[in-house]
């Protein structure tokens, strides 16, 4: 696959997108202050795209910035029927009037595209999986233990309790630390239980942690592999069904939650056992699309373990851009419309920082060695951009007016006392 050569060439072919075929940031959920989403429309768009976006509000960090076409309203909580989904989409696309590119930022997204692909390919381009249960499953942690064990790949052993009574007898004598995460896509919305995945060192502590779940939450325990024994890595591709696309990888050095959360630090290294890794499961599941892989690198045994996958677009995916211009998002919408995706030099060493929660994880990561890092060769913000400043305003606001509003509501109680 393209992406994964770090041999350094002269005169590398920049890509060349059609700019006739507009795309569609899709979301399901709220989650106004995403810097994935805005990365992607700040990518296709720089590159010639019309993108439009699903957005909250008039005044979010997507919504402002200088580089959407298009801003559609479209309200979900992920608790929809499926159908009700698919007319939601049908109507986007006929407010955009022309066949777009649709590009998810979650996996409920991601997997409602998949599954009502027929429903929705006049109106849209999208990758199509062999099987349209398979982002369900692979973005499912038991689905992709299951589909890990299947077919080779190393993975963290997991228990999968389906009630408080299995919680329990966890609690009472399972291993600890264990690393706590919601199972599947639409679960978290219906059942909600962890926000992020959340390391528990013992049983009590997950006692307190369950104590307001349902009955029937669903959650995976999965083994820890102790931060002193590993490494944390993600490889980021587009791949058309194994055959095609690119491959990148990079080592995650910091994130919010520390050790635990999303990456807030990271920069970009070729590594080729990583990237077969990455292609093998590809090519032997049949999948299709845009997907983001975290990986742990577990010195104990000297294996890389798959933790998580998601069926689309990763938040940090524009750490990785090659010499040619080519990401993820830009390698999907070129195949999508029947244009190569060229071959060019990695770009080692490049780093990728998300501004506002990596000051928070600097001060928590303090004392802790990072692994060293490359030469550098550029860094990419998740929100701030010189040709696009607005965003970074709207981000402000959308941390300091909820904290004004409850300071306001505090003063409120406190004088009608």
């Amino acid at each position: 696959m393209a992406g994964t050569s770090t041999t350094a060439t002269t005169g590398t072919a920049r890509a060349v997108l059609d700019p006739d075929v507009p795309a569609l940031l899709l979301k399901v959920g709220s989650y106004p202050l995403h810097h994935g989403g805005l990365g992607v429309v700040r990518s296709l768009a720089r590159a010639g795209v019309d993108v439009y976006a699903v957005t909250e509000a008039r005044w979010t960090p997507v919504a402002v910035s200088r580089h959407l076409h298009g801003r559609l309203s479209w309200p979900t909580t992920g608790t929809e029927e499926p159908e009700e989904l698919v007319d939601g989409l049908r109507a986007l696309g006929r407010a955009i009037g022309r066949r777009a590119v649709l590009v998810p930022t979650d996996d409920e997204a991601a997997v409602v595209v998949a599954e009502q692909a027929d429903a929705l390919a006049d109106t849209f381009l999208f990758p199509r999986s062999a099987d349209p249960g398979l982002p369900r499953r692979l973005a499912s942690k038991q689905g992709l233990f299951e589909v890990c064990r299947a077919h080779g790949i190393p993975t963290p052993d997991a228990e999968f309790p389906t009630g408080r009574e299995e919680i329990e007898r966890y609690a009472e004598g399972g291993a600890f630390p264990v690393v706590v995460k919601g199972r599947d896509a639409f679960g978290r919305k219906r059942t909600p239980t962890v926000r992020t995945s959340t390391v528990v060192t013992s049983g009590d502590e997950l006692r307190r942690l369950a104590a307001d779940w349902p009955d029937t939450a669903s959650v995976i325990l999965q083994e820890y592999i102790p931060r002193e024994d590993a490494e944390d890595w993600f490889s980021h591709a587009f791949t058309d069904r194994g055959r095609s696309g690119v491959t990148f990888t990079g080592v995650k050095v910091r994130s919010w939650p520390p050790h635990a959360g999303m990456t807030t630090y990271a920069y970009a290294t070729h590594n080729p056992e990583l990237a077969a890794l990455t292609e093998r499961l590809f090519a032997a599941t049949g999948f299709s699309g845009i997907a983001d892989l975290d990986w742990r690198y577990d010195r104990r045994d000297g294996r890389y373990k798959l933790v998580d996958f998601n069926p689309r677009t990763g938040a940090q995916f524009r750490l990785f851009e090659d010499a040619a211009g080519v990401d993820v998002v830009r390698a999907q919408h070129l195949a999508l419309t029947g244009r190569p995706i060229p071959a060019a030099p990695f770009p080692e060493g490049r780093r990728f920082v998300v501004d506002d929660f990596d000051l928070a994880a600097r001060v928590a990561y303090r004392g802790d060695a990072p692994p060293a890092l490359p030469r550098r060769s550029g860094t990419e913000h998740g929100w701030w951009a010189l040709d696009d400043p607005l965003p970074v305003l709207a981000l402000a606001a959308g941390r300091f007016l909820p904290a004004v509003k409850k300071v306001g509501a505090l003063a409120g109680r406190s004088r009608r006392r």
